[in-house]
């Protein structure tokens, strides 16, 4: 079935009355804009907020599963780790005399360097600059301009993509663990120079990687990836007479540039604690990236720009 105007209009008052149509859906379209805008912006303030140093902050319990190999806790506010201690029991890390573990605490001397989440900074900072561009584009632009509204969509997309990127984690926007150690400095007393303490954020929740350290020298090759689907009956003769039992992880058998020389990996502990302030803010810019992604869309389309 299908229907017509009767009686039928010729073909150019037929194209001015789609051209008059298009033009009043437009209009609608981008005066409804608006009442989104202000939405976005309600739910952008919420993310700032949750991202915001606001004290106490968040106290997150770090632990590792089915051993003691760690055991701790951190306290972030905003972007910053404020307070934190971590026990350390790793064979390539005996612990000082008379004690059972060896201890990473964060140092609360004023004039020590700060240890600063980047992602959540650069999470923070996209989110600041969608609500300039929320407020650019409601108080200072033309909300009758269908291209000016394109582009800031095209911009707010950009920056709530970004954020929920930073939250998430993804390892195509971080910097591996060895291209940016920590200061030892801000530890008290300070990183051991063979340890690596590097703390990142992944799918909205703190990860904390710490490994032990060995200079990859002629003398101590690893020529392939150990099994680990358990040890080989040399492995196990050796353990068994004494000898050293070889790293059981992923990157054993790789070699890292670290301050300058090339270091293996002795010992890798990994392990996380869901921060619920990051997840409810993830959350919030996983929706708000769905929303504007649906009003980029509609715009598109009404302006005839789809390609589909």
């Amino acid at each position: 079935m299908s229907t017509a105007v009767w009686p039928p209009l010729p073909h150019d008052e037929l194209i001015k009355e789609e051209e008059a149509s298009r033009t009043r859906v437009l209009e609608w379209l981008l005066s409804s804009l608006q009442d989104t805008l202000h939405s976005l912006k309600a739910g952008l303030e919420d993310c700032a907020a949750l991202l915001a140093p606001k004290e106490p902050g968040s106290t997150l319990v770090l632990s590792s599963l089915r051993s003691e190999s760690l055991k701790g806790f951190v306290a972030r506010v905003g972007a910053r780790i404020v307070k934190g201690d971590v026990n350390l029991k790793l064979s390539s890390l005996p612990p000082p005399r008379g004690l059972s573990s060896y201890k990473l605490s964060i140092s609360s001397a004023p004039q020590a360097p700060t240890l600063v989440l980047e992602q959540l900074t650069t999470a923070r900072t996209s989110i600041n600059s969608c609500l300039d561009v929320v407020d650019a584009t409601t108080w200072t632009g033309d909300a009758k301009n269908a291209n000016f509204i394109s582009g800031q969509l095209q911009l707010l997309f950009e920056n709530v993509q970004e954020a929920n990127q930073a939250l998430k984690g993804r390892p195509e926007v971080q910097k591996n663990w060895w291209e940016n150690p920590v200061d030892e400095k801000i530890f008290d007393p300070p990183l051991p120079p063979n340890l690596s303490f590097h703390l990142s954020i992944s799918e909205a929740a703190l990860v904390l990687h710490i490994r032990t350290l060995e200079p990859a020298t002629p003398s101590t090759p690893i020529t392939s990836a150990p099994s680990y689907s358990g040890f080989s009956i040399r492995d196990r003769l050796a353990v068994a007479l004494g000898g050293t039992r070889p790293p059981m992880h992923d990157e054993a058998s790789e070699c890292f540039p670290w301050k300058g020389q090339d270091v293996r990996v002795k010992d890798k502990v990994r392990v996380e604690s869901q921060d619920p302030s990051l997840m409810a803010a993830m959350a919030k810019l996983s929706a708000l990236e769905h929303n504007v992604a649906l009003s980029r869309r509609a715009l598109d389309i009404v302006m005839g720009r789809d390609e589909s």
